[in-house]
Parts: structure tokens; sequence; C-alpha cells
């Protein structure tokens, strides 16, 4: 199976199984109670920007409600109306867009919320109390009958202006099953359109959670939405046990971005549900990467590179057998093609790299080598690796133009060398250079380690040639990049007998030597 098979069709709504690469044994776990279709709940910009040391500006807002839009979440939170006149205008200004989604506004069950969600222009209102004993005592200071009561006039205000309602008991898993099912009874007789079960501190297991909800399912007829979070790190699977439980929404972020350790996140969310579950979503999964990325860069929280999905890591190969596989047929080290979320597959040069990968690399860039010149190519990221170098692109395509263009016949080759190099010390050079098969030694020094190494080599060929140009390139950005040393001599008396040399490597002292070289003996070579 070739990733190109992999169409449009699977990338909107649901996956098609024959393009994913997932265990068979989850068949086995199917469920009549998991939902067919679940909405997806954004809360990127509410909950997302709880993140700490993260404030969006309105422009930020907006341009990542579009992201969402076009991904094609149902529903987008865009913020806390009542929090500051900046959140209503990030409201308004989302609002002129004329999404497909859903724009919802958070309220706490208070009716100066209320209003400040829909004299926003929203018809949509995601309000909550607290429910758990710990909420009630220590931040409330509430009876059970009191919060109940609170959350039933919030919904029956909300509904009498107009608006469509979900209502969240705070820190519901950590609350008592029955005053739960009390809570959900009371709001769906006031009206509520949806109830979502938040698991606020990340304290329950997937199992719990699975249990819970088929619990809370008993009473609740109205559709049940689950937002959870990362304390533990299970904040997507216990979305996923919701859903088993029969949960039809499901509140997430983009990267899994939030307060403390985070939220479900949104793409681990929707392409676990699609692949394990067979639940179709609206997602176009295709809009995940750069949605992620854009996300990425206005929140200013890189990604971290093994996040799932959409990490650099996530559909990088280094080992030679991996990459072989991979190339050969995705399904032997990959779950789904990159192309279905966006993102692009990643050979990556190091250490365990072999010819396999670095062939495929350089036709990428219309580069062909033959087997001895790849082999060489490979030996070379080796022993760069060894030294803890990781090789880019861009010094791949380097290293390789220059071996392409290296000659096979050397008159003058480089035998030994050594610079010696210090505080308030000269620099110093020793070079030995085998010349038509004889061998001759000679030292120098120089302002730098560079002149010195370039003036030795000139004393062993009796100083009759002349350093008419150097040229020195960083490939890459890093004190460990690559460099691309250019030299340019001339032999004295010859008039314009004029030869070039290029080096790579990551040392610029030898790089140096070897473009001097290589220039050195095309010059001799010509003049013979």
């Amino acid at each position: 199976m070739n990733d190109s098979h992999i169409d449009s069709n699977c990338c909107q709504g649901s996956l098609d199984k024959k393009r994913v690469y997932t265990s068979k044994f989850n068949e086995l776990f199917l469920s009549d109670e998991i939902p067919k279709h679940v909405t997806v709940f954004d809360t990127t910009l509410r909950d997302g920007e709880q993140t700490p040391g993260v404030a969006l500006s309105c422009a930020d807002k907006v341009r990542i409600a579009k992201a969402l839009d076009e991904l094609g979440v149902d529903v987008i939170e865009v913020g806390f109306p009542a929090a500051s006149q900046g959140e209503k205008d990030a409201v308004k200004a989302v609002m002129d867009l004329s999404p497909t989604s859903k724009i919802c506004g958070l309220a706490r069950c208070v009716k100066s919320d209320v209003d400040a969600v829909a004299d926003s222009g929203l018809n949509y209102v995601h309000t909550f109390i607290a429910t758990s004993d710990s909420h009630l005592k220590y931040k409330l200071k509430m009876t059970q009958e009191t919060v109940l009561e609170k959350a039933v006039a919030t919904i029956e205000y909300a509904k009498a202006r107009g608006l469509e309602v979900e209502f969240s008991c705070e820190d519901a898993t950590r609350t008592s099953l029955e005053f739960l099912k009390k809570m959900h009874i009371a709001v769906q007789e006031a009206g509520v359109d949806r109830i979502n079960v938040p698991d606020t501190v990340g304290t329950i297991s997937p199992t719990a959670m699975e249990y819970l909800i088929r619990e809370l399912k008993t009473v609740t007829k109205v559709p049940i939405s689950v937002h959870c979070h990362d304390d533990f790190g299970m904040a997507v699977a216990n979305t996923l046990s919701a859903v088993r439980g029969g949960a039809e929404q499901i509140h997430a972020t983009i990267n899994g971005l939030g307060e403390r350790a985070g939220n479900a996140s949104l793409e681990e969310a929707v392409l676990a549900l699609m692949a394990f579950y067979n639940v179709e979503t609206s997602i176009n999964t295709k809009m995940i990467g750069p949605t992620s990325k854009l996300v990425s860069r206005l929140f200013g929280y890189e990604i971290p590179p093994n996040k799932a999905i959409v990490g650099k890591n996530a559909f990088a190969h280094e080992s030679g057998i991996h990459v072989h596989g991979v190339l050969s047929d995705p399904s032997t080290y990959e779950a789904f093609g990159p192309e279905l979320v966006g993102v692009e597959r990643n050979i990556v040069l190091g250490k365990h790299s072999g010819a396999h990968s670095i062939k495929e690399k350089l036709h990428e860039y219309g580069i062909e080598l033959d087997d001895e010149q790849i082999a060489q190519i490979v030996e070379k990221i080796k022993d760069l690796a060894d030294n803890g170098k990781e090789i880019d692109d861009a010094e791949l395509v380097v290293l390789a133009t220059h071996l392409a263009e290296q000659r096979q016949s050397k008159h003058i080759n480089l035998d030994e060398f050594a610079v010696f190099t210090g505080i308030r010390t000269t620099p110093t050079a020793v070079v030995t250079l085998d010349i038509n098969g004889e061998k001759k030694t000679g030292t120098s020094i120089g302002i730098g380690p560079v002149d010195a190494a370039i003036n030795a080599i000139k004393t062993v060929m009796g100083n009759v040639f002349t350093l008419e140009e150097y040229r020195l390139n960083a490939i890459t950005g890093g004190s460990d990049s690559l460099c691309e040393v250019m030299v340019k001599i001339g032999k004295k008396g010859e008039g314009k007998a004029i030869s070039v040399g290029k080096g790579v490597g990551s040392d610029i002292v030898q790089t140096s030597v070897d473009a001097t070289m290589e220039a050195l003996d095309r010059l001799y070579s010509r003049l013979e």
C-alpha cells in the first residue's frame, strides 16, 4: 500500500479503515454504545488561553478562530465575555467572520455573565458552577441546594434570552454520583441543551470515566459532553473512554494547550476516535498540521518534537531499517500517512542512517550519486553524528555536491596535519604532504589557525603559490553548523594560472585545509 492511496475522502469526517494501519484488536472492543458521530467543541481560545504566560491579542484570536473554522470544529469557545472589554471586542471580531462553526462564550452562573454573552451577539453560552465537596466548602462556601438553585435559575434565564445552553458541573469527577445525577436531572428540567462533564483537575482514570458516563446516561437525556485535563497524562485516554461510555461531544484544544498540564489534545483525540472507534467527526484532518503550527506560533509555545500527530518527530525516521521499510510500504513503521494530517514525512540523517535514507533524501533534491559515492556520504555522516553533529538537508546537499565534483586522481595529498593555538600562544601548524609519492613536511605560524595551516602548506610547496581569495560560509545556523570554504590560489610567475578548491566540514581549520589541498592539486595537475 502506498501513501498516495490516501485520498481526500478519508480526511473529512471519517477515516477509510483501509488507509490507516492500526491494530486489528481494536475491532474486538467496539461497542454499540459508542456514538457514530461526535461533535468537537474547541476551547483553545478560552481554556487554551489560560496556558501560563499566554495572552492573545484580538487579532490573534481572529486568526486562530478562522483556522479553527476551516479545520471544521463544531463549536469554538471564543472566551469569557464578562472578563473584559477586550474579550467582548474579540467576540465581535470573530463573529464578523461569519464562521460556519458555532461560537460560544463562557459564563459563570451569574446573570450579568449571561448578559455579557448575549449582548456580545452570541447565541451559545457555556455556563458552569462547582459541585464537588472541596469546591463547595473552600471556594464557593455554598450548600448543594444553593448551587443547584443557582444553576437552574441561570439556565432558565439564558434560555429566556434565546441562548443555546451547555452546562458544566465543575469538578464533576470529584463530585458524588448521587449529587451529580441530581444536578443533571434539575438542569434538564430547566431546559439545558447539553451537559458537560469536566475532569477539572485531571484526576479520573479511563476505566472510571467510562463508568461515570454510563451511570450519568441513565438519567441524562440530552447529549453529554466531556472536558478532560491532562494532570496525569490521561486527558485523551479519558476523552476516548467517555465516548465509549456514550458521550456525544468532546472538549479539546489544539496541541493540548491549557492551564497546568493542559487539556485533551484535539489532534490526538480526533484521530484516535476516528481510527479506533470508527467515529465520524466534522474535522478536516488535512488542516490539523497547519492549524497546530499557527497556534504554536501565536501562543509562543513550541510543539514538543515527540508530540503525537504533529511533532516534528511524529513521522521522522532515522534507522536504516525503518527508512527502508517505510519507503517500501508506509504501514511498516507508521500508523497512517503524514499527508492525512497535513504534515510531511522526515527522513532524518544521523548515525543510524543507511544508504537507502541518503539516496532517497538526495533524490528529493534531484541529486543522483553512484553506490560508492553514497557509501562515502554515509561514512561521513556517521563520523559527524558520532561527534554529536546532526545533518540537515542543506548540509547533505552541499556534502553530496562537493563529493560529486571531487577529482578521483590526485597528485598532492594531505598525509598529516596539526595546529597548535591558544591564549598567548602563536598559532603554529605542521603539515606533511605526499607529492607524487614523496612525503614533505613543513611548519609555519600565522595570525590564526587557518592562516598558520595555509602558510605551512605554502612552506612545503616552496612558497610558490599565492592565496588569491578565501571565503567561509556557514551552511545553516548554529555553532555546530557545517561550513563551506572556498579557496582560490595562483602560482607565482604563471600569469593567469588560477585554481579553486572547496571543502565542507564541521571544523573550520580542517575544512580550510581540505579546500586548499583540492585547489593545489587541481592547479599542479593542470601545469604538469
